[in-house]
């Protein structure tokens, strides 16, 4: 069977241009790959990085700002950062116009940043333990999901849900230095390649979803969603 051709209006697409398209989609898929696999080596389980007794990193007592901290290690230290920043202005999109008296454009996402850090207190950082695991395989299944380009779209959306969490906890803070548009641009990123699920590119999901789509023509549900995840 020979692959759709891409069309815009009622224009199928240069055959170079549709090469392009495929060279970036697969160059972008591998990149996600590989960015969230440096993510997972520093916070293997059991322990997830953290120190033995699992202690999380705070703000140093007597500090008149939230910015001296107290760090621990691996999945704790981070998750305590969030924690610890979830209650400081955290101004994004900032852009600062050239003069003294010059008006500065940014969004406070403080009110969500609260929310997560309330939900880091009172839920993951209590169970630690199953939730180092729940944030562990989520970031492998992206990893395979991009690698092969199988369950793409799935694992685009789930590059959304944690890119999104980590733009939340850490965009902006000053201690350590976190730019607020490496966050940004991995949830853009993610973006696109949930919309385009690219494992469609030189990947397993070309190979699975002409058998789900059969399967689905034959009233087989699981296969019919499957086959918008692939």
């Amino acid at each position: 069977m020979r692959p759709e051709t891409p069309i815009i209006g009622s224009l199928a697409l240069p055959r170079w241009e549709t090469c392009l398209r495929s060279a970036v989609l697969l160059i972008a898929r591998l990149g996600m790959a590989y960015l969230f696999f440096t993510q997972l080596v520093w916070k293997v389980p059991p322990r997830f990085g953290c120190p033995a007794d699992f202690a999380f990193t705070t703000a140093k007592e007597g500090t008149a700002s939230r910015v001296d901290l107290k760090r621990t290690s691996g999945l704790c230290d981070w998750l305590g950062i969030e924690q610890v920043y979830s209650t400081e202005p955290r101004p994004l999109l900032v852009t600062a116009f050239e003069g003294p008296a010059a008006p500065q454009i940014s969004v406070d996402i403080r009110p969500i940043a609260r929310l997560n850090g309330l939900f880091l207190k009172h839920a993951v950082m209590p169970g630690i333990r199953l939730w180092g695991w729940v944030i562990f395989l989520t970031e492998a299944f992206i990893v395979t999901s991009m690698l092969l380009g199988l369950l793409s779209r799935l694992g685009g959306l789930l590059a959304i849900a944690m890119s999104t969490q980590l733009l939340v906890g850490l965009a902006g803070i000053p201690n350590p230095p976190e730019w607020e548009w490496s966050y940004i641009l991995m949830v853009l990123l993610s973006l696109i390649l949930f919309a385009f699920a690219p494992g469609r590119v030189l990947g397993l999901d070309a190979w699975l979803r002409p058998r789900l789509a059969r399967a689905a023509a034959k009233g087989n549900p699981l296969a019919a969603a499957m086959a918008g995840l692939a």
